[in-house]
C-alpha cells in the first residue's frame, strides 16, 4: 500500500510540474505580439537589400580597380618598351659610355730621323690619317669608336689645327690611342690586312700597335649637337607617307 502510495505522489508531481510548464509555455505564448512579426521581416529584408546594394557597389569598384591595373601595367610595359627604345637610341648616337671587347690601336708619328730635304709633313700623323683608320675601323663592323678618349659619332669633325688636331672641338696630339667595340678578330683582321691605311702608315715606319681586348670603355660623346636649320618631321605626317 505503501508502495502504491509513493507511485501517486510521484505521478502527481510530475503531473504537476507539468502542468505548470505547460502553463508558463502558455502564458510566454500569449505574450509574443503577432503584429511583431512584418515589423520584423520588412527589418530584414531592408537590410538584405542593403547589403545586397553595398556587395554590387564593392563589385563595381573591384572591376573599377582590375581595369585601373591593368591600364597601369600596360602603360609600366610600354614605359619599359619606350625606355629600351631610348637606350639603343642613345647607345646608337653615342649618348652613353659603353664597354665590351675590341682591340686598342697605338699610333704615333714615324721616329725616323729626318734627313737633309725631307719633308716633315711625311712623318707625322695627319688628321686624314685618322680619318682613314676611323672608316677602316667602322668598316669593319666597330660599334663605338674613340680617339684619345674623344668619342666618335656622325657628327663628329677630324680635321687639322696647326700641330695639333681638333676631334670634336677638342685638340689632341699624338701619341693616339684608338678604342674600337666589337668583334675582336674581325677588327683585328680589318685594320692589319695588306693595303688599309694602317698597314700602310706601320710600312712608312709609323708606330703601329694593334692589341685585341676583352674588355674596353669607351666615355659617351660630350661635344656640341645643336640643329640650326634642320627639324625632325611630325609623326603624323611621317605615318601619312
Amino acid at each position: 500500500m505503501k508502495s502504491n502510495n509513493g507511485a501517486l505522489i510521484s505521478i502527481a508531481a510530475v503531473c504537476l510540474i507539468l502542468g505548470i510548464m505547460m502553463a508558463i509555455q502558455f502564458k510566454s505564448t500569449q505574450e509574443v505580439n503577432p503584429d511583431m512579426f512584418p515589423g520584423r521581416v520588412t527589418e530584414l529584408t531592408e537590410k538584405l537589400d542593403k547589403a545586397i546594394e553595398e556587395r554590387d557597389v564593392l563589385a563595381d569598384e573591384v572591376l573599377e580597380l582590375r581595369e585601373k591595373l591593368k591600364n597601369v601595367r600596360e602603360f609600366d610595359i610600354a614605359m619599359a618598351d619606350l625606355q629600351d627604345e631610348l637606350q639603343k637610341a642613345s647607345l646608337a648616337a653615342g649618348m652613353l659610355e659603353i664597354e665590351g671587347p675590341g682591340i686598342v690601336i697605338k699610333l704615333d708619328d714615324s721616329p725616323r730621323a729626318l734627313k737633309a730635304g725631307d719633308n716633315p709633313n711625311e712623318a707625322i700623323v695627319h688628321d686624314w690619317d685618322l680619318l682613314l683608320v676611323v672608316n677602316d675601323l667602322k668598316a669593319s663592323g666597330a660599334e663605338a669608336i674613340s680617339v684619345n678618349g674623344e668619342r666618335i659619332i656622325s657628327m663628329s669633325e677630324i680635321r687639322c689645327a696647326g700641330t695639333l688636331i681638333l676631334i670634336n672641338w677638342v685638340k689632341v696630339a699624338p701619341p693616339f690611342e684608338i678604342k674600337a667595340i666589337g668583334d675582336p678578330d674581325m677588327l683585328e683582321s680589318g685594320m692589319t690586312m695588306t693595303g688599309g691605311h694602317l698597314m700602310a702608315l706601320k710600312n712608312l715606319d709609323y708606330i703601329v700597335a694593334v692589341q685585341k681586348n676583352e674588355n674596353i670603355n669607351i666615355p659617351a660623346y660630350s661635344g656640341r649637337m645643336k640643329f640650326t636649320y634642320g627639324s625632325p618631321i611630325p609623326y603624323k605626317e611621317r605615318a601619312a607617307e
